[in-house]
């Protein structure tokens, strides 16, 4: 079975987000959404409301399952039996993180990242600019997967 890993905080889960879901999903036979805990870090929403609404999302699609983890992404991987990192790429800054964490991940677990780069129509959207939107009292719908709201 090829399973896929597609890691992150998805605080919030966007329409960038699902659209490399959907691009991905035919290449796997299972895709976990890893919902990253970090204790050092301070999130909107709990990771039981990321897992929730991710969940509930993908309730309809089989290959799809969202799991939290608070440790490693590459153990977690092994743990799921993923040997694929799916991750999405908006800029090239985006490009130069994920390719460190690539080279990391595959020294560390043997472990091969699929960089998928961000439609155009989504480049500019971020987890981090939904949840500026949100705070300042914004309408974030638009940046939002509509069945996840």
């Amino acid at each position: 079975m090829k399973t896929g890993l597609f890691t992150g905080s998805f605080d919030p889960f966007t329409i960038g987000h699902q659209s490399i879901v959907a691009r991905v999903l035919p290449l796997f036979d299972k895709l976990v959404i890893g919902v990253g805990v970090n204790e050092r870090k301070k999130y909107m929403y709990s990771a039981e409301v990321r897992v929730k609404v991710i969940a509930e999302l993908y309730a309809d699609t089989p290959k799809v399952e969202v799991r939290a983890f608070n440790d490693l992404a590459v153990d977690f991987a092994h743990r799921e039996g993923a040997w694929f990192f799916v991750k999405g790429v908006r800029s090239v800054k985006d490009f130069e993180y994920e390719r460190e964490q690539a080279d990391i991940n595959r020294a560390m677990g043997g472990i091969e990242t699929l960089l998928v780069f961000a439609e155009p129509q989504h480049a500019s959207v971020s987890s981090s600019l939904v949840r500026e939107l949100i705070h300042f009292g914004k309408n974030a719908e638009m940046f939002l997967p509509k069945k996840a709201k």
